[in-house]
């Protein structure tokens, strides 16, 4: 059912929120709270496993989807956020299968999200029921705007695109085709700049930060992916 996959970012059960983002390192190889891992609700396919591991000189986080669904959510409280997220990514292993473009093939093999708390008179009508009801189902206060930055393996960076499971997740295309796999690639973004690109027809105010998300995904297309991110912080 589609209206499940706007869960795909909800908060887990428990997870405190922050006013500043936590590196992924802990005393293990498990990423370090407030990061936790978010799936669908009673999801019963297999979970995007996370990992911490040093790749080149990072403590990265490792992202391992094998026909797989999973978000690693690091919730945030900020009324102010600042307007820079950067960080540093690598894909190993790409989802050639992968067509964002359609249900059956919207996956991802690295992407980083912002969550943001847009209020709900904002959105347009049909997704403010659907919100309403997905609210209600989980429990959670699910974000109503969420940009992704995507690395994928077809697009052009620079496309942009909604899910086409829900309007209110838009993709931003960061690394495509062009891009060499196996190598780290520095980013920033300003984030209020493209939530503003984004949702500014809905939403002429910044609203809340309120998570980040580190996540991969290869369930609708059965597939395997391999990625790393670190270093992902938020700057003024």
């Amino acid at each position: 059912m589609h209206l499940i996959r706007l869960l795909l970012l909800a908060f887990a059960s428990g997870a405190a929120s922050a006013a500043t983002l936590q590196p992924f390192a802990g005393a293990g190889s498990e990423p370090a709270a407030p990061w936790r891992v978010v799936g669908l609700p009673n999801q019963t396919k297999p979970f995007t496993h996370f990992s911490v591991v040093s790749l080149d000189g990072h403590r990265a986080l490792r992202v391992e989807a094998e026909s797989s669904y999973g978000n690693l959510v690091h919730p945030l409280s900020l009324d102010q956020a600042p307007h820079h997220l950067v960080w540093d990514w690598r894909v190993e292993d790409p989802i050639t299968a992968a067509d964002i473009h359609t249900r059956q093939g919207e996956d991802i093999a690295m992407k980083v999200c912002a969550l943001w708390d847009m209020p709900l008179d904002r959105v347009p009508f049909f997704d403010r029921q659907v919100m309403r009801i997905a609210r209600s189902r989980s429990g959670e206060s699910l974000p109503a705007a969420t940009v992704c930055y995507i690395w994928d393996p077809h697009l052009a960076p620079g496309t942009e695109l909604h899910s086409p499971y829900t309007g209110r997740v838009r993709y931003v295309v960061l690394r495509g085709p062009g891009d060499a796999l196996h190598h780290w690639a520095h980013e920033r973004r300003d984030i209020a700049e493209d939530f503003h690109k984004l949702f500014g027809d809905e939403s002429a105010e910044l609203p809340p930060l309120i998570g980040i998300a580190v996540g991969a995904d290869a369930d609708n297309t059965k597939s395997h992916s391999l990625g790393h991110a670190a270093d992902v912080q938020l700057e003024p």
